[in-house]
C-alpha cells in the first residue's frame, strides 16, 4: 500500500534537496525521503544504504529520521555518522552499498539543511530527482541498521593517495565545517608542517561562511599563511567537496588554476588524455591542458554536470570554478576536496615549482568575479535568445555548451542562465584592464538590447 505522507516539493534543487529547517524541511520530510529511496533501490534489486550527515545543529535529528524511514522502508541501513560527504562516497564505494544519503547544507546559510542523493554511486539529480520525491512508497519488512566505523579506512586512503608528497609548511581551514576531525588526525600523519584553524565543528560556523569560492572567505587563511611563512593554504567547505587555495604569498589560486596544476600532475601518467572543465574557467586554463599534450574539453556548470562530462569522456580529471575537482585517476570519479588536498601536496613533491612560483608563471589576465544578474526563471531562455542573435553582428567565436561562452581577440565573456536562482549568470575575462572593459561594456550593452535590466 502506498503512503500519503509527501517529500516538500520545495526542497528541490538541480542537484539535491535544500531548504530551511522547521519551515521547509521537518524531520517528516527525511523519514518520507528515506522510504522513497529504499523503495527506489529495492525496485533496482539491492538493499543496502549508507547513511553520513555534516555539523550543522540539524543534521543529526535529521540523519536520525533519514534512517528510520530508510528501515521501515525495507533498507539495510549503514550510518556512518558526522564526517565530510567525501567520507559518504567513500563508504558507498569500498562496501558496496546500493545508495548513499548525505544529510548536508553544504555551504548554504545556517538556518539550512539538505541531502545529496546517490544510486547506483550515481547522484540523483534532475527529472530523476523529481521523478524519486514524487514516487510513491510503502513500508516493507527486512529493514534493519547498523552502524560502520569507516573514518580509518577512509584515512588510509587518504594516506595513500598523498604519497610523494614534500614536507611543505601548510595551513589549514575546514571552515568549521564537516571535515574537521578527520583532518586533524591527516596532517597528524602527512609529512611536514601544518598549522589547522577551524578545525573544531560547529555548525554554527562562528569564524566565517564555509564557502571557500569566496575571497573575503579566505582571508583568515591568507592571514595565516602570510604571518607565518607557509608554504600554501588550504580551506574546505561546509561538507568538505570543494577545495579552496591560497600560495605562499598569500594570494588565492582560483579552481581554474589549481585544476591546471593537478592536469599537468596527471598528464604524466595519462598523456594525451582530456581534461574536463566547466565554461566558467580561464581561457589560461584550456590554452595550458593543450600545452601539457591533454585534451581540453568544455563542460556546462554544475558539478553533477562536469563529473558526468568526465565520465563519457574517460577523462582522468575534471573540475569547476566552484571547486568542485574530481578524480578518476586512482579515486572514485566523485568530489573529495580532502582527496584533492593530498593530491595537490603529491603533486607539489614531484614539481621543482613552488606553487607561488606556478602561479606567478600563469599568464595574467583580467577578469570579472561571477557575476549574478537578477532575472525570472520565465524570462531567462528569452534574454539569452535575444542576446544570442544579436552575435550575428560581428566576428566572434561562440560556444553553446552551456549558455553563450563568446571569444573575440580582447578576451572571452559567458552569459548563462543559473540552475538554482532566478538569475543570469556572467563572468568576463580579457588579456589588458582595457579590454576587461571593453569586453563587460559590450555584454551589457547586449544584455540591454535583449530587454534585461538590474
Amino acid at each position: 500500500m502506498s503512503v500519503s505522507l509527501p517529500v516538500n516539493p520545495r526542497l528541490v534543487r538541480s542537484y539535491d534537496l535544500r531548504g530551511v529547517v522547521g519551515t521547509d524541511l521537518c524531520d517528516r520530510d527525511a523519514s518520507a525521503l528515506g522510504l522513497r529511496v529504499a523503495a527506489a533501490v529495492r525496485k533496482r534489486g539491492g538493499s543496502k544504504v549508507a547513511v553520513g550527515y555534516d555539523g550543522r545543529q540539524s543534521s543529526p535529528a535529521l540523519a536520525d529520521a533519514l534512517v528510520a524511514g530508510l528501515a521501515a522502508g525495507g533498507a539495510v541501513v549503514m550510518p556512518i555518522g558526522l564526517g565530510p560527504t567525501g567520507m559518504l562516497y567513500f563508504a558507498v564505494e569500498v562496501h558496496d552499498c546500493d545508495a548513499g544519503i548525505m544529510v548536508t547544507g553544504s555551504h548554504n546559510p545556517v538556518d539550512q539543511n539538505g541531502f545529496k542523493i546517490v544510486i547506483g554511486a550515481t547522484p540523483v539529480h534532475g527529472e530523476a530527482l523529481r521523478m524519486l520525491i514524487d514516487s510513491d512508497a510503502a513500508a516493507d519488512d527486512g529493514g534493519s541498521v547498523r552502524s560502520e566505523q569507516v573514518a580509518d579506512a577512509y584515512l588510509t586512503r587518504l594516506l595513500k593517495a598523498a604519497a610523494g608528497a614534500a614536507p611543505l609548511r601548510v595551513g589549514w581551514d575546514p571552515g568549521n565545517g564537516a571535515s574537521g576531525a578527520i583532518l586533524t588526525q591527516l596532517v597528524a600523519l602527512l609529512p611536514g608542517e601544518h598549522h589547522v584553524i577551524n578545525g573544531t565543528i560547529d555548525g554554527t560556523f562562528p569564524a566565517h561562511h564555509p564557502d571557500p569560492s569566496v575571497a573575503e572567505n579566505l582571508a583568515q587563511l591568507q592571514a595565516l599563511v602570510v604571518a607565518n611563512r607557509l608554504d600554501l593554504g588550504i580551506a574546505f567547505d561546509g561538507d568538505g567537496d570543494r577545495i579552496g587555495v591560497v600560495d605562499g604569498d598569500g594570494e588565492i589560486v582560483w579552481p581554474d588554476q589549481l585544476l591546471l596544476l593537478l592536469a599537468r600532475d596527471v598528464l604524466r601518467d595519462h598523456p594525451g588524455a582530456p581534461i574536463i572543465a566547466d565554461v566558467k574557467s580561464s581561457r589560461v586554463l584550456f590554452d595550458g591542458i593543450a600545452a601539457a599534450g591533454g585534451n581540453a574539453v568544455l563542460s556546462p556548470s554544475g558539478y553533477v554536470l562536469v563529473r558526468e562530462a568526465m565520465m563519457r569522456a574517460g577523462a582522468p580529471l575534471a573540475g569547476e570554478m566552484s571547486g568542485h575537482i574530481f578524480y578518476a585517476d586512482r579515486w572514485f570519479g566523485n568530489d573529495d576536496a580532502l582527496h584533492v588536498a593530498v593530491r595537490l601536496l603529491a603533486a607539489l613533491g614531484r614539481s621543482e615549482a613552488t606553487l607561488s612560483d606556478f602561479r606567478r608563471a600563469l599568464p595574467p589576465t583580467f577578469a570579472t568575479p561571477e557575476l549574478r544578474l537578477p532575472c525570472p526563471d520565465a524570462d531567462k531562455p528569452a534574454v539569452l535568445a535575444k542576446v544570442a542573435a544579436g552575435l550575428g553582428e560581428v566576428e566572434v567565436e561562440v560556444d553553446r555548451t552551456d549558455g553563450l561562452r563568446v571569444t573575440t581577440d580582447a578576451g572571452w565573456w559567458l552569459l548563462r542562465a543559473s540552475g538554482t536562482e532566478a538569475k543570469l549568470t556572467a563572468r568576463v575575462e580579457a588579456w589588458t584592464p582595457a579590454g576587461l572593459e571593453d569586453l563587460r561594456a559590450d555584454l551589457f550593452a547586449r544584455l540591454a538590447a535583449a530587454g534585461w535590466s538590474a
